[in-house]
């Protein structure tokens, strides 16, 4: 009998989670159950699922409200009133325009108001007014009386008990952004919003039995029709199923020769059978949609690298999707695609983050925008943000707010609200909070979205769905990720910047050709790799050392055992100690060697657990991938678990395996599954690390100008900076005859650019360069003040960072000889002028620049000196050893200066703090630190500068660190400015 019904997905109003709100009914005998969330749509299918769990039959709906004003509930009798529902929002979203206050006349749909927009005899057949239970005695004397055939039962649901509905008002205040007591009774849902049985509501209305005949009758007519199934997805890229395999096959077989040559058996075999199983599982679409997309990319001369399990289809790679091969790595289709894979498979595509937006772009206007969305996510309420949210409700003073933030645990000190705020905390935590955009996710629809969902317009200009990418699973759309990075962004504007700077072409895209590059290959092993992308971190550098890393196959192994869970489990000390001793390794079975001799045994990759699984236990490789898939989730006590785990062990009797053996191998295949990473993914990765290597070993200034300018990175701009005079660059200075917006290169010489001043507005800068690429350079104060029009504080930026030292005026002189431009000592902001006007002269007092000032004014405004730090500290130290030297002193204790570069904080098992730091030495080159408990709670980090570090030197597989016993902060010369 109810006809409005919220779940916590009407944001910040509803307090039920579908679960709850399904449970609830089917205990209450409901057999038919609307959603009809405010303006949101996002858990309809996600109820609907739950809803036939339990016998109950869903509808669909929604509730228009404009600034919390209801405007009346909808309900759809099919899948077109779903359409007409999920427009009407959608268009008011995209538009940014206001609700009408009556809905359009739908012919699929049915409409209740609390108040009839109209004369009560002009209501359509499709509308209804509502009538709440509270609201039957006064009907008697109403002037609705007459109208009973207009007329249902209208009992909201908004919670289940007066908990739910205090809970209710404190979300109202969130969204609100005021305090409980400015709550005013028309911002919030009545107290009698509550789940009722149907037998109850009939009672409430058994004096209109035509109120509870119109009612029921609506029930009746509206039914939830909304298919999850292939088809949801754009169907044909040519207009048919067989143009579309015949233009694939025609594509792959040609990329084919084009990677292979014409006569390689081997890979033409794969691509036919990868082809038959695309074919038969209908992904033809899904193929040449992706590849149409990187088609474009290129037309455009943007970068692009595709990756995760797509990587493990040789069809992807003979479209150029991706620039893994499959041969090469021993990779297995099964692992992207297989019959028995419950969840669609997606392509990850990573384009540089300044090209993404117009590759997003032209797959909306290719595929048109009523059919193309981006995925939602789902944000929520967590952690400290509720107790912030809350506290702020309360009324608590900020003061008191951080101290429950910072010491929840400090009952003692915190304010009388705190126990409340924990308790709704609670209560509220995972409630979704607002919508925002998935990282990449793009779904392209055979019918329009709004069949499946409404749209919402988003700041950057694409509109996304209400749901979220695991909705999009359960509906079975086919996910495009299109991602961005700041990698490809070094890549491409190092190839650019190489062509201007020493007019060189560079074939970055002969990947085979710079994997066996000998240059990249030494660069590698060294471990420096500052700038590359995923490779450059400091444990990445002493991984690369320990495993003396230069191959692309032993990079795309430690690309896998660097991440956290292979780390934390152990396998990946294991795993080096396997590279030093690999006559050691002894493997279990025959299998073992002849399958993971390439990672000693170790079962590094989830290809690797498909491997053991299909050729020691003989299960087929999409039964293997299946099981290993579920091993890593949460569905062990499924059927399919069972029935794979019995065919295991069943076809390991039958070859005659030891039990013990048997057991042994499923305990390893259990808990390799749970860390084991993509292979696909890491040669992925691994590709465009090769890339960023040949850039950085072959045009180092080059390359470390293009980190600078695309930012990001693992360090910040000053150690990418240091780098750059590492590798012979001549720093400079911004300079106004000389720097751009960005970072640029000239020969040897590199400007720093005017981004990088704090304070400097983005306009001034590049007006800067407008104005002098426009009328030549600038010859004097006067000159450049005329030309470019700045207020004061901005050209006091650029005396102070010496961009006017062409003038050959000291800073202390253009401070004073900007005063006496006309016009400047009397406006905050300097005119362009026509005519010139004379000067007058005036005699300047004397000011003497001291030798640290440039140094101290790079500090602030650019946040790094462009000098060695060093030269800073206020005394130097003698006796202290060089990172180059740390192997002369192994298991000894020496001291060092250091110039801190980063540090990464941990907790050890008990609990306690302790980290690994990283820094410069005086001749700029890295060394490492471990700080164990004890003595980093006695020499903490005190934040950047110089270190006095005093330790022993610990070797751990010939890469050596210092285990540090003291640690101070050293303090620089005296600031003679002020």
């Amino acid at each position: 009998m109810h006809l409005s019904v919220h779940t916590y997905f009407s944001l910040r109003y509803g307090t039920l989670a579908p679960e709850q709100l399904v449970s609830e009914a089917a205990q209450k005998g409901i057999r038919i159950l609307p959603i009809t969330d405010i303006n949101n749509c996002s858990a309809a299918y996600a109820f609907a699922q739950l809803c036939e769990k339990h016998g109950i039959r869903p509808i669909y709906g929604l509730e228009f409200r404009q600034r919390n004003q209801f405007r009346y509930t909808a309900l759809a009798q099919n899948a077109e009133g779903i359409r007409e529902i999920n427009e009407h929002l959608t268009q008011f979203s995209l538009s940014a325009s206001e609700l009408p206050t009556r809905a359009p006349q739908w012919k699929h749909c049915f409409v209740i108001y609390k108040k009839a927009p109209c004369a009560i005899e002009d209501l359509y057949a499709h509308e209804y007014i509502g009538i709440r239970p509270a609201e039957v005695p006064a009907l008697y004397s109403s002037a609705l009386r007459p109208h009973v055939d207009k007329l249902v039962v209208f009992s909201p649901v908004s919670f289940l008990n007066g908990q739910g509905f205090r809970i209710h008002k404190l979300l109202r205040c969130i969204d609100l952004n005021i305090i409980l007591g400015k709550l005013e009774p028309a911002d919030c849902a009545e107290p009698d919003e509550l789940l009722i049985s149907p037998e109850i509501l009939r009672d409430r209305f058994s004096q209109y039995p035509q109120i509870i005949c119109n009612t029921e009758a609506i029930l009746q007519a509206c039914h939830f029709e909304m298919p999850a199934h292939n088809d949801n997805n754009r169907k044909t890229f040519t207009g048919n199923t067989e143009g579309d395999y015949k233009l694939l096959a025609k594509l792959a077989f040609q990329g084919c020769r084009r990677r292979y040559g014409p006569h390689n058996d081997r890979a033409v075999d794969r691509v036919r059978r990868e082809l038959q199983v695309i074919y038969r599982l209908g992904f033809s679409a899904y193929f040449l949609i992706t590849w149409d997309i990187v088609r474009y990319a290129q037309s455009a001369g943007y970068y692009h690298v595709g990756r995760g399990s797509g990587a493990n289809s040789i069809v992807a790679f003979c479209l150029y999707i991706t620039d893994v091969d499959p041969l090469e790595l021993d990779l297995y289709f099964e692992r992207f695609i297989n019959p028995h894979r419950t969840s669609p498979p997606d392509f990850d595509i990573d384009f540089s983050w300044s090209d993404r937006d117009d590759v997003t772009e032209y797959i909306f206007e290719r595929y048109g925008r009523e059919y193309t969305a981006l995925l939602a996510t789902y944000n929520t309420f967590k952690g400290k943000s509720i107790i912030r949210e809350l506290g702020k409700v309360f009324g608590l003073p900020k003061a008191d707010i951080d101290c429950i933030v910072d010491q929840p645990l400090a009952a003692h000190k915190h304010h009388a609200y705190a126990k409340h705020i924990f308790k709704y905390g609670k209560a509220i935590e995972k409630f979704p909070n607002y919508l925002s955009i998935h990282a990449g996710g793009i779904i392209i629809s055979e019918r329009p979205l709004s069949y499946h969902t409404a749209l919402i317009q988003m700041p950057k200009g694409f509109p996304i769905t209400h749901f979220d990418m695991y909705g999009a699973e359960d509906l079975n759309f086919h996910k495009y990720d299109i991602l961005s990075q700041r990698g490809l962004g070094h890549i491409k504007d190092a190839v650019d910047l190489v062509r201007r700077n020493q007019g060189k072409s560079i074939e970055i895209h002969d990947i085979t050709s710079i994997k066996n590059n000998l240059t990249v290959k030494k660069q590698l092993r060294s471990g420096h790799c500052i700038g590359c992308f995923y490779i450059e971190s400091p444990a990445m550098r002493g991984l690369l050392n320990k495993l003396r890393c230069d191959t692309y196959v032993h990079l795309v192994a430690a690309s896998s055992i660097i991440r956290p869970g292979v780390a934390q489990s152990g396998m990946m000390r294991e795993y080096i100690e396997r590279f030093h001793q690999p006559e050691k390794v002894q493997y279990l079975h025959p299998v073992f060697e002849e399958n993971l001799r390439e990672t000693f045994g170790v079962m590094v990759y989830q290809e690797d657990v498909m491997k053991i699984v299909h050729h020691f236990a003989g299960l087929d490789l999409d039964e293997s991938d299946v099981l290993r898939r579920i091993m890593t989730g949460k569905r062990k006590s499924s059927d399919t678990f069972r029935l794979l785990m019995e065919k295991y062990f069943k076809n390991c009797k039958e070859r005659g395996y030891p039990d013990e053996l048997t057991h042994e191998v499923w305990r390893q295949i259990e808990s390799f599954s749970g860390y084991s990473f993509c292979k696909a993914h890491s040669a992925s990765f691994a590709v465009e690390s090769f890339q960023s290597l040949y850039l950085k070993s072959h045009f180092p200034l080059e390359f470390m100008v293009a980190v600078i300018n695309n930012f990001g990175g693992f360090y910040n701009t000053e150690l990418y900076v240091h780098e750059a005079r590492m590798c012979g660059a001549i720093i400079h200075a911004p300079c106004v005859n000389n720097s751009n917006y960005l970072t640029d290169i000239k020969g040897e010489q590199v400007w720093i650019g005017f981004i990088h001043i704090q304070s400097l507005e983005q306009a001034t800068g590049k007006r800067i360069v407008r104005e002098r690429e426009s009328n030549g350079a600038y010859q004097s104060l006067e000159d450049f003040i005329r030309r470019v029009p700045m207020g004061r504080e901005q050209l006091q930026l650029l005396i102070r960072i010496n961009a006017l030292r062409f003038t050959g005026l000291s800073k202390g002189e253009l401070m004073w000889e900007k005063n006496a431009v006309p016009e400047m000592g009397k406006t905050q902001f300097v005119h362009s002028y026509l005519f010139q006007d004379e000067s007058e002269s005036f005699v300047m007092p004397g000011l003497e620049e001291g030798p640290f000032d440039q140094r101290f004014d790079e500090i602030e405004l650019l946040g790094f000196p462009l000098c060695n730090p060093f030269e800073l500290l206020e005394t130097d130290i003698s006796d202290c050893i060089l990172s180059k030297d740390l192997k002369k002193h192994m298991s000894k204790s020496v001291q060092i200066l250091g110039y801190y570069v980063t540090q990464k904080p941990v907790r050890t098992k008990q609990g306690k703090l302790m980290a690994f730091g990283t820094w410069l030495d005086r001749e700029g080159l890295f060394f490492d630190t471990t700080h164990f408990p004890p003595e980093l709670e006695k020499s903490p980090f005190q934040g950047r500068g110089c270190y006095l570090i005093k330790g022993v030197v610990v070797d751990d597989f010939d890469f050596a660190s210092i285990e540090v016993k003291f640690m101070k902060k050293l303090a620089y010369v005296k600031d003679s400015r002020y």
